[in-house]
């Protein structure tokens, strides 16, 4: 499986950004998917997780109410939109599939990663 993520960059704080994750290689829409963050100096973290059909989200509280997961399986592609963005938001964003419906907060269970995008929002 591939995970290809797109739409990251430098925002000022307040502003919105939709990251992309485009998948290949296997049925997609039999995966969990998730994204993951990593700020420098600090351990990778769990953002936002979805199930395979959609029906069921998860999100870390720190993005609670600002960040929204969704997902297109026509298009194999993952979304991550990021609203009301913070400084404390900066940070290397990774998307990530488990191999069964469910996603996962813990990495190991996460089977694919993508290279990650950078966020940067400026204070």
């Amino acid at each position: 499986v591939q995970l290809v993520e797109s739409g990251g960059g430098l925002v000022e704080a307040g502003g919105s950004l939709r990251l992309s994750c485009a998948a290949s290689g296997r049925t997609f829409s039999n995966s969990g998917m998730s994204w993951f963050r990593q700020a420098p100096g600090k351990e990778r973290e769990f953002v936002a997780g979805i199930t395979s059909s959609g029906s069921g989200t998860s999100y870390a509280d720190s993005v609670k109410g600002r960040f929204t997961i969704s997902r297109d399986n026509a298009a194999n592609t993952v979304y991550l939109q990021m609203e009301s963005l913070k400084p404390e938001d900066t940070a290397v964003y990774y998307c990530a599939a488990t191999i069964y419906q469910w996603y996962s907060r813990i990495e190991f269970n996460n089977a694919y990663w993508g290279q990650g995008t950078q966020v940067t929002v400026s204070s």
